[in-house]
């Protein structure tokens, strides 16, 4: 009886400047066996479907429980995270390709500098004054809290830039991401004091008016996140930042 194996079709690049290629790969099967397993049975051994020696694959990890987003590819056509896509649960051959949206670095890494880019923009983080104690800050609503914490599970995989056709080399529209990080700062009773800045930042080139309202986003993201309600609400609220404004100047 033959030994099953795991079939594998991986779309590789050399270098950011190379063109790419596919290479069919062939590697033992285990049970409960998820897509980066089988990548690391190439990497200990790098010879593929035709017994050739060939250089291992190169791509991204760390968690391995779907909690840094580093290891987010195109898999079977779909981008999603490698470490939870069982092979049990996928077609085979299984393909694997780079996202597209961002640049290749080799094989299945990509630099993901324009999402990180895209945060600093949107400053995604809450200020302090100084690093000593500055005692309890205000209270959070409980009913705030609860929907603030779904929005803070944004693991910047990816994804959501990858499944959004906004978002490309010829747009610089900032995608889903970024924008659902401005709601959840602004919610922050201390992050609520750089709002304005936040809405500004969303109201420029490449903001959320660049948003085709796809939903394609929210259907892919693997946490779950309601991104286009976020869209949705931040639309508001920069429509009456913007008639404020108007008024005020």
């Amino acid at each position: 009886m033959s030994e099953k194996t795991i079939h594998l079709i991986i779309t590789r690049q050399d270098g950011p400047d190379k063109p790419s290629y596919t290479e069919e790969f062939r590697v033992p099967y285990r049970p409960n066996m998820n897509v980066i397993s089988a990548l690391m049975e190439i990497q200990k051994n790098p010879v593929n479907a035709k017994g050739e020696k060939t250089t291992p694959v190169v791509w991204e990890m760390n968690c391995l429980e779907e909690v840094c987003g580093a290891c987010s590819m195109v898999i079977n056509g779909k981008p999603r995270q490698s470490c939870s896509a069982l092979i049990d649960q996928l077609e085979q051959p299984i393909r694997l390709q780079p996202m597209s949206t961002f640049p290749i670095i080799r094989d299945l890494m990509i630099d993901r500098s324009r999402m990180f880019d895209a945060l600093k923009r949107v400053k995604a983080w809450i200020p302090i004054d100084g690093t000593y104690d500055l005692g309890p800050g205000p209270r959070m609503p409980e009913k705030t809290r609860q929907w603030a914490y779904e929005l803070s599970k944004c693991m910047t995989c990816g994804v959501c830039l990858e499944a959004c056709p906004n978002v490309n080399s010829h747009s610089p529209f900032i995608g889903p991401a970024p924008i659902n990080q401005v709601r959840l700062f602004n919610a922050h009773p201390t992050g609520a004091m750089n709002a304005e800045e936040r809405l500004e930042a969303i109201m420029g080139e490449g903001g959320i008016t660049d948003c085709g309202n796809s939903q394609n986003c929210v259907q892919s993201c693997p946490k779950g996140i309601p991104l286009t309600t976020s869209i949705a609400d931040l639309n508001r609220q920069t429509t009456i930042y913007s008639f404020k404004r108007f008024l005020t100047n």
